[in-house]
């Protein structure tokens, strides 16, 4: 059985380079997208965008 820490996914180098990225493009901060990342359960780009999208729908 793979660990969860192993999954290319979970990799804390690519899910902070991930954080970064969107943080800039969508003009919010890196502790917002963090969030929506622990809440949502995933890193994965189109999720969090989605995600985001809703959020600002809201304001």
């Amino acid at each position: 059985m793979q660990s969860k820490a192993q999954t290319p996914e979970l990799d804390p180098a690519r899910i902070e380079a991930e954080v970064t990225y969107l943080a800039k493009r969508h003009r919010i901060s890196p502790a917002i997208v963090r969030e929506i990342i622990r809440r949502i359960g995933s890193a994965e780009r189109s999720a969090v965008e989605r995600e985001i999208r809703k959020g600002m729908a809201r304001r």
